[in-house]
């Protein structure tokens, strides 16, 4: 049977279910260590909040032996949290809130500020907003004179395995934004970040198009489940 809806947790007069002294024990634990929990008790925990009356342990195991890791089940379409049995449309939304609140937290730490100093945030920001997407997304981060962040566009989105990607469209978004630098940022839904020809060409392009306006590339990264790949880093731009 489906659950209703965002009930919120457990309604203290309502009788006690035989797993809310195991759901308690569960969140002391995290309070008082969180990093030694396993990701099935993390997601056990989330599922509990919407799902207040049923022991949700098995559900969060089988959650995770489906989509492979906790990451891989926030980053699940809707489509396949809600066909999953014993997962409602509620709480299918509230795993995507989840995940919609990770990657905000991480994009605070490099929107308005100085980015190239801040490199391993970036990273971070760019795998967990797209290194788990089904289809090509590419985004631009555009950059001031001190290379603070300004902007982080979505340029563009595609298939599997191809996305386009417009030079004239990417000079005049940087003209008007007043943009002195950017970086190109892409993923690769198979989860091997390594550049493919039409990669490469595609970016020198784009480099040799905004250096006519004087606006420069700091990198090209390409995101994947096995890492990401620094245009910059391997000599390719």
């Amino acid at each position: 049977m489906k659950d209703p809806g965002f009930p919120g947790l457990e309604d203290p007069d309502a009788a006690t279910p035989h797993h809310a002294g195991h759901r308690e024990r569960l969140r002391q634990r995290f309070l008082a260590e969180p990093n030694a929990l396993p990701d099935y008790e993390i997601l056990e925990l989330l599922l509990a909040s919407v799902i207040p009356r049923k022991d949700t342990k098995p559900l969060a195991k089988a959650l995770i032996a489906e989509f492979k890791t906790f990451a891989d089940v926030l980053a699940a379409p809707v489509q396949a949290l809600e066909s999953f049995t014993g997962v409602s449309a509620a709480t299918a939304a509230y795993l995507k809130v989840v995940e919609h609140a990770a990657t905000r937290m991480a994009r605070l730490q490099v929107i308005d500020r100085p980015v190239i100093t801040k490199w391993d945030q970036l990273l971070d920001y760019c795998t967990i907003a797209m290194g788990r997407l089904p289809t090509e997304q590419f985004r631009l981060l555009f950059l001031d004179r001190k290379n603070v962040l300004i902007a982080d566009e979505l340029q563009g989105q595609g298939t599997v395995d191809h996305t386009p990607l417009y030079p004239r469209e990417v000079v005049k978004r940087a003209l008007d934004l007043n943009a002195s630098a950017i970086i190109m940022v892409h993923n690769h839904p198979s989860g091997d970040p390594a550049p493919s020809r039409a990669d490469i060409d595609m970016t020198k392009m784009v480099a040799n198009a905004l250096k006519g306006v004087g606006i420069v590339v700091h990198d090209h990264l390409i995101i994947g489940r096995k890492g990401h790949v620094s245009f910059k880093a391997q000599g390719l731009l």
